[in-house]
């Protein structure tokens, strides 16, 4: 293969800090290259190198064999490396077709618009990379999975040769990560270098012909995909073993489940259901898109109530109609996308960790028990083993394993006795995932009993000891982990989509 880009020797720091400790990477046309490694371990910093947003300190950057004087932005764009961030840089108020023409429009200084033209360029764009999309669609009404592909589509259009991915798979569903596949191979078959950054070591071996591991601002493995395996990768990314494990629970004969729904129905969103839920159990719910299983979720925590049906806890029925029911009736919910509903991301490590209980931090005149306070964040940081220097910064200053854990600290704080996680480690590093799963385990050993809701079939596998599978707004299989495996469940859960 041709050598597109190299990079020599690359060392970056930060206040003293080093990001990046000499590392050398090689991407060569028409290549998918993975990028694994936890939190913190210089990925991102790398990837602005070759982005040209950072400059290395010391190292040297070759393109197509010639070493580069200086290296910006626009010399990346120059050279066709187009990087796609978790964001996206997308316009949400404007159309499929303005997001995709807006830089050639740009760059060739039109005073006036052509919406002509512009189709026909958004047109070329996607047939490019052989996407089918409706040009008129406004981007905010769109979902993740179309996002990315007009992202994708707008770089190729700016004749992209390396096209970089920074977590391109972390809130797709199954099927949307297939059809983003097939388009990575599509742009691969057109001789366009990919380089896929991601933590999903599944999907790393899935799509990629050569790995590299970083750990702690050093390239420590790099390998064919085909002669590595997932506890491999782990190891390098960690530096330890990651013991696997499943969830064995049996429920005590006799006993009264802690939740127990029936003919639970939101027309629209999900139809009679019924399930069981035992104290110290951990239950996985699973589907694709659509499913209803986010709806469900929302519905046992009072945000979109049910219409019909009925919820017993401990027995005894109950009304939840509003999240201050899910509260009082001891109920607490981790949403999926943790930045937007899970945290108060401006404000400190701190206060979101109490946020939940300041009522109770109250003192005998009203006023927050600051010894209570700090005494209550103390706590959560040590045992949830919440990694900061000091818990009045920012909460975006956190990894993403770290941020999981503060939302689990708010509701922990409130003494729930069912906690419903959506995706509990989206975003999340092998290493951190391992510790959060284990987290999971003992909260469940205390007596919590546990909703997991994920598409991540290894974690329902290692955390659950029983799936539901929902299609449809229904349930369409339940099963205990002894009566499945890994392959089955995958299987399963593919076949939902037929």
């Amino acid at each position: 293969m041709a050598e597109l880009l190299r990079l020599e020797q690359i060392v970056k720091s930060f206040a003293g800090v080093q990001a990046l400790k000499g590392v050398d990477l090689t991407l060569n046309q028409g290549e998918i290259t993975c990028l694994v490694g936890e939190n913190g371990c210089g990925k991102s910093t790398l990837i602005k190198i070759i982005s040209g947003f950072y400059q290395a300190d010391h190292g040297r950057i070759v393109v197509t064999g010639q070493p580069v004087a200086q290296w910006h932005p626009i010399e990346a764009i120059r050279a066709g490396i187009q990087v796609i961030y978790q964001d996206f840089s997308l316009f949400p108020n404007l159309s499929v077709a303005e997001n995709l023409a807006l830089n050639s429009q740009l760059s060739a200084r039109k005073r006036f618009v052509n919406w002509r033209e512009i189709r026909g360029i958004a047109q070329e764009a996607l047939s490019r990379t052989e996407v089918d999309l409706p040009l008129d669609a406004l981007v905010s009404d769109l979902g993740v999975a179309d996002k990315q592909l007009i992202a994708i589509s707008r770089a190729i259009l700016q004749d992209a040769r390396l096209v970089v991915m920074d977590e391109p798979t972390t809130a797709l569903t199954e099927k949307e990560v297939r059809a983003l596949f097939k388009v990575v191979r599509n742009l691969q078959a057109k001789g366009i270098a990919i380089l896929f950054v991601s933590h999903k070591l599944n999907e790393v071996l899935e799509i990629a012909e050569r790995v590299v591991v970083m750990r702690n601002g050093e390239k420590v493995l790099e390998t064919p995909a085909t002669q590595v395996d997932a506890r491999q990768i782990g190891v390098a990314m960690t530096g330890r073993e990651i013991a696997e494990s499943t969830y064995d629970f049996t429920p005590p004969e006799g006993e009264t489940p802690l939740l127990e729904v029936n003919q639970l129905s939101l027309p629209g969103a999900f139809e009679d259901i019924h399930f069981k839920l035992h104290r110290g159990e951990i239950l996985g719910i699973t589907g694709l898109l659509g499913s209803g299983r986010t709806e469900l979720a929302k519905a046992l925590f009072g945000e979109t109530p049910a219409q019909r049906g009925t919820i017993k806890l401990n027995g005894q029925p109950v009304s939840i109609r509003s999240i201050q029911d899910a509260i009082y009736h001891r109920i607490g919910y981790v949403p999926e996308d943790r930045l937007t509903e899970g945290l108060f991301l401006q404000r400190s490590i701190g206060s979101n960790i109490v946020t939940s209980t300041l009522k109770a931090l109250l003192n005998r005149v009203g006023f927050v028990d600051s010894d209570r306070v700090n005494q209550q964040i103390r706590d959560w940081v040590t045992g949830l083993h919440i990694k900061t220097q000091d818990v009045s910064l920012p909460v975006r200053s956190l990894s993403g394993g770290n941020q999981q854990r503060i939302v689990l600290s708010k509701w922990l704080a409130a003494n729930p006795e069912i906690l419903i996680l959506n995706g509990p480690t989206v975003g999340v590093d092998v290493g951190s995932k391992d510790e959060l799963h284990q987290i999971i385990k003992d909260l469940a050993r205390k007596g919590i009993g546990i909703i997991v809701i994920s598409d991540d079939i290894p974690e329902l596998m290692a955390t659950c000891n029983r799936v539901m599978l929902m299609r449809r707004g229904r349930i369409d299989e339940q099963m205990t982990i002894r009566q499945t495996n890994e392959h089955d469940l995958s299987a399963k859960l593919r076949q939902l989509a037929v």
